[in-house]
């Protein structure tokens, strides 16, 4: 992506937010029909689900999106080979993903992949080619400079920015895919920051990188402010970009307090990695209706993608639950609160010479193997936890319990943590909390 092509297309999506709000959902009405159209023409899945549905060529314009069939993700991972539109399978991107390098950014030269970390079970992918790819960047660097004018912007930029990314960075996690390939090519520097890195060598990053920009997981940047706060680092920013996690409103406070700069808020998912940003405490989310459909129906969330058409997803369901509000100061995009995200802590141990070093959440989600279905951390001590398992019927007990502790004591050494003891037993069932109804991945 050169200079002068970037900055063209960010003038022009930057301008998409002062439209009114029916040339909005104009312009979305105009997406969903073409998306519609090519999914029933070029997805075995979706003309099948469609028709049984009572939905076909001759009344696919007609129909309201909320009569069409909704994708459940167990679906997609069922019928991920006939939902897709391009002559890839999902095995072929399990083996790249497992197989090839992170380096190794598109698979067959032209597909870029996502790998969901998800909880359990058989990992989710989400593919996109390089023009649904490119959208996205854009989408996301819109959202990041949504309230920011585009001189302001080149004010930025001349001062060449050097962007700090702080968040899960050993997979192909959407996060640092985007992040990379968003900088890349636009002479910005940028540096990635693993939340399995020791704390003692975050200070040597950020003493020696020096960053304006920081974008990550809004807990693993509030470690870095514990750290400025401590003055064991001295970080000047231009601004900050959070993304990942939900951020509540003591945090976006304490962010912004500590470091001196304004927080935006970045939503999005694998599925759709350009949903929405909220720039104020209390503003809301505002939803990119350009480039998503989402419905709330009783609660629960609905995304139709207007711009993957390797891999349409249409009606598929998310495990977010969303209040809309009424339009906000913006009123060109739909406004919405996330009500549920997750929330689990960050597990702090001592070491051995009595310092604190953590372990992120993200670091010990998505362990995959046949016959786990479910676990849960809980803290015991300054020096010890306990995993909880819930496993299938009739499987060998003894395989899972060894290849997790395998896993874990991995993760554990390698932030200096291998002295800290852990045991594993089995439970009939990880129990969600009764409050917010999600299960969590860490309990106290």
């Amino acid at each position: 992506m050169n200079v002068i092509r970037f900055l063209f297309e960010l003038y022009r999506i930057h301008n998409v937010p002062k439209k009114s709000r029916s040339t909005i959902l104009k312009l979305q009405n105009k997406r969903l029909h073409k998306m519609l159209q090519y999914a029933y023409d070029h997805s075995a899945y979706y003309r099948k689900s469609f028709e049984a549905a009572g939905i076909t060529a001759d009344n696919l314009h007609t129909r309201p999106l909320s009569s069409f069939p909704a994708v459940s993700k167990e679906e997609l991972l069922r019928h991920f080979d006939e939902l897709v539109t391009a002559d890839i399978t999902q095995e072929e991107l399990k083996a790249f993903d497992e197989n090839a390098d992170i380096e190794e950014k598109t698979y067959q030269g032209k597909y870029h992949l996502v790998h969901s970390s998800g909880s359990t079970g058989m990992p989710r992918y989400f593919v996109y080619d390089d023009s649904a790819w490119h959208q996205m960047l854009f989408g996301i660097l819109r959202g990041a400079l949504l309230d920011v004018s585009v001189y302001q912007f080149l004010k930025w930029y001349v001062k060449h920015p050097r962007v700090l990314y702080i968040a899960a960075t050993d997979g192909r996690y959407g996060g640092v895919m985007a992040v990379g390939d968003g900088i890349d090519g636009l002479g910005m520097k940028q540096m990635s920051l693993d939340v399995n890195t020791p704390l003692s060598k975050w200070i040597e990053v950020v003493r020696n990188f020096n960053p304006n920009f920081i974008v990550g997981y809004p807990s693993a940047i509030k470690i870095l402010g514990e750290l400025v706060e401590s003055s064991q680092a001295d970080i000047h920013l231009e601004r900050m970009i959070t993304c990942g996690e939900p951020l509540n409103a003591g945090l976006r406070r304490y962010l912004e307090r500590t470091f001196h700069t304004t927080v935006a808020n970045f939503y999005g998912a694998s599925e759709s990695l350009a949903l929405g940003v909220e720039l104020k405490e209390g503003d809301g989310m505002y939803l990119f209706d350009d480039y998503n459909v989402i419905e709330v129906v009783d609660g629960e969330m609905y995304l139709t993608c207007l711009y993957n058409f390797v891999q349409p997803l249409i009606r598929y369901h998310l495990s977010d639950r969303l209040l809309m509000r009424e339009p906000g100061r913006n009123p060109a995009f739909s406004r919405t609160d996330v009500l549920l995200g997750r929330e689990d802590d960050v597990l702090w141990f001592h070491k051995k010479d009595r310092t604190k070093e953590f372990i992120h959440p993200l670091s010990i989600e998505g362990f995959c193997m046949e016959g786990l279905l479910d676990y849960q951390f809980r803290k015991t001590s300054e020096e010890s936890f306990e995993i909880a398992i819930e496993t299938a019927q009739n499987v060998d007990l003894m395989r899972i319990v060894k290849k997790l502790k395998e896993q874990v004591s991995k993760i554990f050494a390698d932030k200096g943590l291998s002295h800290v003891h852990f045991q594993i037993y089995k439970v009939e069932e990880i129990m969600p909390n009764p409050h917010t109804g999600k299960k969590q991945l860490v309990i106290s």
